[in-house]
């Protein structure tokens, strides 16, 4: 089972960005990507917008694997 963060973090990679330049296409900090990461804190809903435009992805394909209760 996948969360938010890991699928965050497996699009980063896929798309060969560092945590610092995928904070810098989001207008936000390294710490910040890093905390989504590690599931500390949840992106807000602008942020997820934003991360399926700078990835390309659609929302299904973000989510794919992640269990919702």
């Amino acid at each position: 089972m996948n969360t938010l963060g890991d699928n965050i973090k497996k699009q980063r990679a896929i798309n060969g960005l560092s945590q610092k330049d995928l904070a810098t296409k989001l207008n936000t900090t390294q710490q910040r990507v890093s905390e989504w990461e590690c599931g500390k804190v949840e992106p807000s809903l602008y942020n997820i917008v934003k991360i399926l435009e700078v990835f390309n992805i659609s929302f299904e394909e973000f989510v794919e694997g992640i269990k919702f209760e």
